[in-house]
């Protein structure tokens, strides 16, 4: 039987974990944009996001997938090692596919030929992400494990980053560096599930069972994985690789603002799938009610913020050269709100309860609208054409699951206090946009108007008594009460 552990650890531990993913760029982009440059950087963003498709194969549906299943039967070992062992199985028959079709490519695509050597060295991530089992140790909700290992690999790569790449041909490197950072720590997740799962094959396996609802999953992969790394592939054929350049350069402040705002729901996903299977629909109802809550109050100040700091934050992430990112990224901001909604409508209440093929239907929309909108736009507004595809398509996305769910949520979004959120944003921009005209420098600006923005925002809503805000100051009094209590109880025993 596995222990239970509090959603507010997982939270902050899945929080560092997905930030982490992202920060681990942000802290050595500033460095290697300029190294690199706009066309090295581009190179690495095109092959990977290429991967990315090859990857998807391999996985066939199952990180989401095999955390709702072994979140189910997690207090059965020998189900759960049956189950967990199946799933690797099909891991691993579909990276043999997968690497069969990057071969494919790489010999018979011409584009490709140029830099073969970053594709092959990219692709080692097939491998290590299908043995990694991380919907194991999700479904576990082991989030501690999770983020103190894959910390430590993305620290390790932060000072192999600023040794190895030194000129502007080292962006074969910085894809392996970047390769390392993200999956290498998988070959450990594979040793340590002995804690959790056997080894010994256990008997009576039966693949079949899981390839019907594997495929919905893989179908809403595909169509995610799509219209998330569509961008950087279609503006890699359609122009340049230096357009790619910029428009990652736009996305990286974006997708590091998504993890934090979605930390919650990821955290969530085992738990409510657990509600679920044991009827407990008061609980599973009250904790999508909170996530919906915590969305709108985080999300709303960070993409308001971020449009209005756009420049500011490519100056000090890229430097002068990126100049042309700052309308990509100020047209893609909104989608933190989109994407955080989104989050907690389909991963958090449509898969635990088994309409992951609304999630489906949702995800093809946006897809398609993705790829109409780029086909459109991106010959004529390059990375802006991109981001607007983007936008669009999140919003897309969004009707779709909504019109699904407008019963279940309604009173959910009833209990928001859009107005308050408002005004705390209000007040955030009339207390900070006037450090735009004082030329103190990208990071100092930054870190005066944030203090301002979200420090205005925060104290209304904490003057407002907002329940979330609230339950944040009393988690972190009783953590200072405990603390002062151990520290009396020493100074008793001396």
């Amino acid at each position: 039987m596995t222990k239970k552990v509090s959603i507010k650890r997982n939270f902050i531990m899945n929080a560092i974990l997905t930030m982490s993913t992202f920060i681990f760029p942000l802290i050595t982009f500033p460095y290697v944009s300029r190294v690199l440059l706009a066309e090295g950087t581009g190179r690495v963003t095109f092959a990977t996001s290429l991967i990315s498709y090859f990857t998807m194969l391999a996985h066939l549906g199952i990180p989401t997938y095999g955390i709702r299943t072994c979140a189910k039967i997690r207090e059965n070992k020998e189900e759960l090692t049956r189950t967990a062992h199946e799933l690797l199985i099909i891991n691993l028959i579909m990276s043999v596919v997968a690497y069969g079709l990057l071969a494919g490519a790489l010999t018979f695509v011409p584009s490709l030929q140029e830099d073969k050597p970053l594709y092959v060295l990219i692709s080692i991530t097939i491998l290590l992400s299908s043995i990694g089992m991380e919907w194991l140790y999700k479904a576990l909700e082991q989030y501690t494990y999770i983020t103190v290992r894959s910390v430590i690999f993305k620290g390790i790569a932060v000072v192999a980053m600023f040794l190895l790449v030194q000129t502007e041909s080292d962006y074969v490197i910085y894809g392996g560096i970047t390769i390392f950072a993200a999956s290498a720590s998988n070959i450990f997740n594979l040793i340590h599930a002995h804690r959790y799962i056997g080894f010994k094959p256990v008997g009576n396996y039966n693949l079949r069972r899981h390839l019907k609802p594997v495929m919905v999953f893989f179908a809403m992969a595909c169509a995610t994985t799509i219209y998330t790394h569509l961008d950087a592939v279609m503006l890699g054929f359609m122009t340049t690789k230096a357009d790619v350049g910029y428009y990652n350069a736009a996305v990286k402040i974006k997708t590091i603002l998504v993890s934090i705002v979605t930390s919650l729901g990821a955290v969530l996903l085992p738990r409510a799938s657990f509600y679920v299977e044991h009827g407990n629909m008061e609980e599973f109802r009250r904790i999508t009610s909170k996530a919906l809550n915590f969305v709108m109050l985080i999300a709303t100040p960070l993409f308001v913020y971020f449009i209005f700091f756009a420049k500011e934050g490519i100056l000090l992430l890229s430097g002068n050269m990126f100049l042309e990112s700052v309308v990509p990224m100020q047209v893609i901001m909104p989608t933190l709100l989109l994407i955080g909604i989104t989050n907690v409508l389909g991963i958090q209440i449509l898969v635990p309860t088994g309409r992951e093929t609304v999630v489906l239907y949702s995800e093809v929309a946006g897809a398609t609208v993705d790829i109409i909108i780029n086909s459109l736009l991106i010959p004529r507004m390059q990375a802006t054409g991109a981001a607007i595809g983007t936008l669009i398509a999140e919003f897309v996305v969004l009707l779709v699951q909504y019109f699904a769910l407008r019963k279940e949520v309604k009173e959910g979004f009833k209990e928001i206090h859009y107005i308050n959120i408002c005004i705390g944003v209000l007040l955030g921009i009339i207390a900070s946009f006037w450090v735009k005209y004082i030329n103190l420098g990208e990071f100092i600006s930054l870190l005066i108007s944030s203090f301002l923005f979200f420090g205005s925002y925060g104290c209304f809503l904490l003057i407002k008594k907002e329940k979330i805000v609230m339950d944040i100051i009393e988690t972190i009094m009783i953590r200072i009460r405990k603390l002062w209590k151990k520290r009396d109880g020493k100074s008793e025993n001396v």
